[in-house]
C-alpha cells in the first residue's frame, strides 16, 4: 500500500477550510491529518504531529502566514504551499513574500464550488501537494544570519564577457533564486534581462510588484513589439511565449504550449539561439526539463550557459536535464551567478 502524503491544512475561514479538507481528502493519495485556525494553532500542532506538507493561508488572525512560515523554516522545515484566495495584486505579493521566506510556491485557493475554473483549481491544489510534498526543504536561518553567512562565502566566479541581453528560466524555487541573483544589481544594470517563470494563473501582478519593490532594477510585463531597455527585467505575460525578433524587439506568441507550458523557457531560448544567441542564458531550479534542449542550442550558437547546481536549486530537474545534456558552460550555486552578474555592471 502507497504512503499517504500527510498534510496540515493552515486556514482561518471554517468555510475554505472545510473545502480543501474536502477536495484534498478526495484522492487517495493525499491524507488531512490536521487542521489549523491560525499561525498560533499551527505552530502547536507541529510539537505532536510530522506532516508531508502544509497548505498556508496568507491572512490570519495574530499570527499572519508570513509570520509562522518564517517560525517553521527556522525551526522545523516542511515544505509549504500558499493558497491565495485573493487576486489583489497587494495579496499576491504578500504571498511571495512568505516564499521569500520558504514556502515553495503559490496556488489560488478554489473555495468558488459551482464557478466554472473550480474544478481546474481543485485539481491543480492537489497536484501541487503531491509535488511539492517530495521536496526536501532545508533549515532557513533569520535574514541577518544568513546575509552574513553569504558574505563570506567562497564562490567561485568564471570570466566571462559581458552581454546585453541575459535570459533567465525558472520554474519552482525561481522566485528565491530570482531574489538572490538580482537583488544587489543596480538600477542603471546595463543588460536586460528576460524572465520566464511558471506561476500558477492570477499570480502574475504580485510577483511583479514583489520584485519591483525588492530589487533596484525595475521589473514590468512585457509588451509585444517594445525595445529593450537596460536595467529592466521583463517578464512574459500570462498565458503568453516570450521572445526576441531579429530587430532586438519583444515578440509575444500564443503559439502552443511547449512541454505543457506557456509560457515555456524552451519557447525564450529558442527565438534567443534563433535571433540573438550573443547572450547569457541561464537555467534555473524547476520541476521537469522546460529550456534544457534550447540551452544546448544556444550554447552551440556561442552563447554563455549556465545551469543551477544541484545544492542550492529546490527541485534540480530542469537545470540537471540541462546538465546531462551537456548544455551548460558553467555549473553556479546562486551565490556565484549573483557575483558573476554583479561583476558586469
Amino acid at each position: 500500500m502507497t504512503k499517504k502524503i500527510k498534510v496540515l491544512v493552515v486556514e482561518d475561514s471554517l468555510t475554505a477550510q472545510k473545502i480543501l479538507v474536502k477536495i484534498l481528502s478526495a484522492d487517495s493519495e493525499i491524507e488531512v491529518v490536521a487542521v489549523a485556525s491560525s499561525g498560533e494553532e499551527a505552530l502547536e500542532k507541529l510539537q505532536h504531529i510530522s506532516p508531508d506538507l502544509i497548505t498556508m493561508d496568507i491572512h490570519m488572525p495574530g499570527m499572519d502566514g508570513l509570520e509562522v512560515t518564517r517560525k517553521i523554516m527556522e525551526t522545523k522545515p516542511v515544505p509549504i504551499v500558499v493558497v491565495s484566495a485573493s487576486c489583489l495584486v497587494e495579496d499576491i505579493e504578500r504571498a511571495f513574500q512568505l516564499i521569500e521566506a520558504g514556502a515553495l510556491t503559490a496556488i489560488a485557493k478554489p473555495i468558488a464550488i459551482g464557478s466554472g475554473d473550480f474544478e481546474a483549481t481543485a485539481w491543480r491544489l492537489v497536484q501541487t501537494v503531491k509535488d511539492m510534498a517530495a521536496v526536501k526543504v532545508i533549515k532557513r536561518w533569520p535574514k541577518k544570519v544568513k546575509e552574513k553567512a553569504s558574505e563570506i562565502a567562497d564562490n567561485p566566479i568564471p570570466e566571462i564577457k559581458p552581454y546585453d541581453v541575459i535570459a533567465i528560466g525558472a520554474s519552482t524555487g525561481g522566485p528565491q533564486a530570482i531574489e538572490t541573483i538580482l537583488k544587489k544589481l543596480p538600477s542603471n544594470y546595463p543588460a536586460s534581462i528576460l524572465m520566464v517563470q511558471h506561476i500558477a494563473p492570477g499570480f502574475l501582478g504580485g510577483m511583479v510588484e514583489w520584485l519591483d519593490n525588492i530589487l533596484a532594477l525595475h521589473v514590468k510585463v512585457a509588451q509585444d513589439g517594445e525595445l529593450l531597455k537596460p536595467g529592466t527585467v521583463y517578464l512574459s505575460p500570462e498565458g503568453k511565449h516570450l521572445g526576441l525578433d531579429k530587430e532586438s524587439r519583444i515578440a509575444l506568441s500564443s503559439a502552443e504550449p511547449l512541454g505543457g507550458h506557456r509560457p515555456a523557457v524552451a519557447f525564450l531560448f529558442q527565438t534567443l539561439a534563433q535571433n540573438y544567441s550573443d547572450c547569457l542564458a541561464i537555467l534555473l531550479t524547476g520541476m521537469g526539463k522546460d529550456g534544457a534542449a534550447e540551452l544546448l542550442e544556444l550554447k552551440r550558437r556561442g552563447a554563455t550557459t549556465i545551469a543551477q547546481d544541484k545544492e542550492s536549486s529546490v527541485i534540480h530537474g530542469m537545470p540537471g536535464a540541462a546538465i546531462a545534456l551537456g548544455a551548460h558552460c558553467h555549473i553556479l550555486n546562486l551565490e556565484s551567478i549573483a557575483s558573476l552578474l554583479l561583476s558586469r555592471k
